[in-house]
């Protein structure tokens, strides 16, 4: 046998190039999104707790920090779709816990204020009511 005997045709060669192409980017595709997505939940999940969501928002941040745990173990276990649900799930926990945080701290940081104000027109009134009237 000869290379002439397995010549191919080039629509041949192309078409099988093609399906080559096709399945290879189809079963990248199954990982990389949950890979991708499991990777954009920690950072949600790491931005909540520089936001002091562990303090403010513990049952939040417990929720979100589990479903991470989960996530990764489906990612190890090479099932992307629940890694990638469980990922999205985290993410929304996250910044519902982020959310509730920054909530906590403008209140405060309102209530602190208003403090502030009650405190200087207490101290204005005794002013007022110390100066000598004309």
């Amino acid at each position: 046998m000869t290379n002439r005997d397995f010549k191919i045709s080039p629509l041949a060669a192309f078409a099988a190039c093609a399906t080559a192409i096709v399945l290879m980017t189809g079963c990248s595709s199954l990982k990389t999104p949950a890979t991708a997505d499991v990777a954009v939940s920690r950072a949600a999940v790491d931005n909540a707790a520089s936001a002091g969501a562990a303090d403010l928002a513990p049952d939040e941040m417990r929720s979100a920090r589990e479903k991470m745990r989960m996530a990764n173990q489906a990612l190890k276990d090479r099932d992307y779709k629940t890694a990638r649900d469980l990922a999205d799930q985290a993410q929304a926990d996250a910044k519902l816990a982020q959310s509730k945080a920054n909530s906590a701290k403008a209140t405060s940081a309102a209530d602190e204020i208003n403090e502030n104000i009650r405190v200087m027109r207490e101290e204005l009134d005794r002013a007022n009511q110390q100066a000598p009237k004309q």
